[in-house]
């Protein structure tokens, strides 16, 4: 179904009018004008007030899928070891892209409904000795929340390891301090809270991270090696795409305009208001416990007495796209994606009553 009137679901979201309009511009290349560049800077700045940190800014195309592979090709090496903190299928994906090229990869695990505790990890990480350890703020599929990204940063540090989280459908919507919490690489996608096209990824990247990033010395696509130094020399490996970073800047600048604090409300008033709707209407949420549900994003179990088929196709015969899943949780587990222009009260209750009336 290409068109639905209720999207509610977890990523891409919904691109508001406002933002669309950046691609009815016809702009020159990238690669030659001093206008890219200032706007690659400018976003930085934005990117970096919203993330509180004070690392270097790296924007590059591609889904964000792309930039967590360059996490772990920039910063390991055949035989290297890492520490994949899981409590869902990203966490877990993690080691397993890592295995895929040879690093001797560890799974610290968590039940996908619940979230990770520091004490574990911490076992884990003072026997197993990781050159790099990854974690995911929001268990996108899961509808989950890692509330203790500063603990784990403490246990990265104490032991030399570099501390890489994905928080593609967190950011912006939740409240990340990624100094304080001392990420080293951090990962976040545009098409959720952000609102635009799956088309960009964001890293940021610490001193400490740098330096490996260059002992390693990957080469590819992915690489971050040739953007260390983008805009300062004003040239980059690739063609950057000017519409989507016009789109971002547009994205960017409404969250700090309108306050951080105020998105985070936002988004934390739309998923009570979907979690409350759902358990009136006797949808089971997913998480044992409800302090562990994202503020982006609800995981409700699949209602009795329907598969995942015919549920969703009930939903969108009724004009509402939710999401469906993946993995062990594909069958059992719908999500609804109330994140960036979708973290909207009206447009959760249109979506809810629609389940309601399912149901």
């Amino acid at each position: 179904m290409e068109h639905y009137k209720i999207g509610l679901i977890p990523g891409p979201v919904k691109i508001p009018e406002e933002f669309r309009n950046a691609w009815e511009i016809d702009y020159g290349s990238s690669d030659l004008e001093d206008e890219f560049f200032e706007l690659y800077h400018q976003n930085q700045i934005l990117t970096q007030k919203i993330l509180h940190t004070k690392n270097k800014i790296v924007i590059t195309l591609g889904e964000a899928m792309s930039i967590l592979w360059a996490s772990l090709k920039c910063t390991l090496k055949q035989n290297d070891k890492m520490l994949a903190v899981s409590s869902g299928l990203f966490g877990r994906g993690f080691a397993e892209m890592a295995q895929a090229f040879g690093v001797e990869a560890e799974i610290c695990e968590f039940p996908f409904d619940e979230i990770p505790e520091p004490q574990k990890i911490y076992d884990h990480v003072k026997k197993f000795r990781p050159k790099v350890i990854t974690a995911v703020h929001c268990e996108t599929p899961s509808g989950t929340i890692t509330t203790c990204l500063n603990e784990i940063g403490k246990i990265a540090h104490e032991f030399d390891a570099l501390f890489v989280v994905d928080f593609v459908s967190s950011a912006g919507g939740v409240p990340l301090d990624v100094d304080e919490a001392k990420i080293d690489i951090g990962l976040l996608g545009s098409q959720k809270v952000l609102s635009i096209t799956p088309s960009i990824s964001i890293s940021t990247i610490s001193q400490r991270a740098w330096e490996i990033i260059d002992e390693v010395n990957y080469i590819g696509y992915e690489s971050y090696t040739c953007w260390k130094n983008v805009p300062e020399e004003k040239f980059m490996p690739y063609t950057h795409d000017w519409q989507s970073m016009k789109a971002l800047n547009l994205s960017l600048s409404k969250i700090l305009n309108n306050g951080l604090e105020n998105s985070f409300a936002r988004h934390s008033e739309a998923a009570k208001l979907c979690r409350n709707i759902g358990r009136e209407i006797g949808l089971k949420l997913f998480p044992k416990n409800e302090n562990y549900s994202s503020p982006t994003v609800t995981a409700f179990y699949i209602p009795e007495k329907f598969t995942w088929k015919n549920f969703n196709r009930s939903l969108r015969e009724h004009g509402l796209a939710v999401g469906g899943n993946y993995g062990e949780l594909a069958g059992k587990v719908f999500r609804i994606g109330h994140m960036g222009s979708q973290a909207d009260n009206e447009l959760v209750k249109a979506g809810m009553n629609i389940i309601k009336n399912i149901l």
